[in-house]
């Protein structure tokens, strides 16, 4: 299986980038302390599911799996430092969790596939 079929992996990347694209309008201090924190995070959520993906071993990829739902939970904490700051709107901090606990459910799904199918 590609790496492009998983779901959890392409939801991944685009709530990555669109993360960044509101991080890139913060002012400066904000962008750079919290926004790094944020991003960074974001990204490692994806990175760790492909990290995972190829090394074709079922309890690697589950390990990386597990770093990458630590990845998701950071992000979600750093999210939240950027709405109690006042540097997201109340209804963009939703639309973000909302998507990453969609994210954490679907990768929690794949987690319990792995080695059961032809998922891995």
């Amino acid at each position: 299986m590609d790496l492009n079929d998983l779901s959890v992996y392409r939801r991944s990347m685009t709530v990555a980038e669109a993360i960044w694209t509101e991080v890139e309008g913060w002012p400066s201090f904000a962008r750079y302390s919290i926004g790094d924190q944020l991003v960074q995070a974001s990204d490692s959520i994806a990175a760790n599911i492909s990290e995972g993906h190829g090394r074709y071993h079922f309890g690697e990829n589950r390990q990386f799996c597990y770093y990458a739902r630590g990845s998701l939970q950071e992000t979600i904490t750093w999210l939240q430092k950027a709405k109690s700051r006042d540097l997201i709107t109340d209804e963009r901090y939703e639309e973000l969790s909302d998507e990453l606990v969609e994210i954490r459910q679907m990768l929690n799904g794949y987690i319990r596939s792995i080695g059961n199918s032809q998922d891995s």
